[in-house]
């Protein structure tokens, strides 16, 4: 059956998608030597404290998470946890009270069949003993930030984007968010902003990758 499995639907790497043996881990021995020290630096956006990645959202890296994002490759996630789980205790600690993550809209949901913020933040959770914590709701009629150009138009574009399900969930939290990309830091401005004003205490960001700019 394995072998079987093997013909119809080879192993691949994760990041750069070449085929690896049959028998080896779904990350080829260069990808597995480039995968850098965990990443921090200056904040972007406001409300949260500080931020901390994986990857760098650039060449077989980006490709990866494309295909974890829109080409139903959710297993990647599987490989992606371990990797965010280092990032943040290397990087943020773990004094936390709650893992969450942002989440994507219900339509979206829907048409994808996942939300990849979830399945990460499951993954990085597994690592680090927590459950996460489905906080923040997304509504639909809200331009994906890919397609927004600048900071100030994806912050307008993502304002008033988020509501929290249940502030008693967050109240006196400190909590650590999960999202997939950081960029301008518009996306994780704007859910921090509502988690604190529903009463958490802290926010810190763990994304899986993040841009050079």
């Amino acid at each position: 059956m394995d072998l079987i499995k093997d013909l119809l639907w080879p192993r691949r790497c994760v990041i750069c998608h070449k085929l690896v043996g049959p028998d080896a881990e779904r990350l080829c021995p260069d990808c597995a030597a480039a995968i850098p020290e965990p990443i921090s630096g200056a904040r972007r956006g406001s409300h949260y404290r500080r931020w901390a990645a994986a990857l760098w959202y650039e060449g077989d890296c980006r490709a990866s998470i494309l295909r974890f994002k829109f080409s139903d490759c959710r297993f990647y996630a599987r490989y992606y946890g371990p990797w965010l789980a280092k990032a943040v205790e290397e990087r943020l600690g773990r004094d936390f009270d709650l893992l969450t993550y942002v989440a994507v809209s219900p339509l979206r949901r829907w048409r994808r069949g996942y939300d990849q913020s979830e399945l990460l933040a499951q993954a990085v959770g597994k690592a680090l003993g927590m459950k996460p914590v489905s906080t923040l709701q997304k509504r639909s009629r809200v331009r994906p930030q890919s397609r927004t150009l600048g900071p100030e138009e994806r912050q307008q574009n993502i304002h008033g984007a988020f509501r929290v399900r249940d502030p008693e969930a967050v109240r006196g939290k400190r909590i650590l968010l999960i999202d997939d990309v950081l960029t301008t830091g518009a996306t994780v401005s704007e859910a921090s902003r509502v988690l604190l004003e529903a009463g958490a205490k802290s926010v810190d960001v763990a994304a899986l990758a993040v841009t050079q700019a």
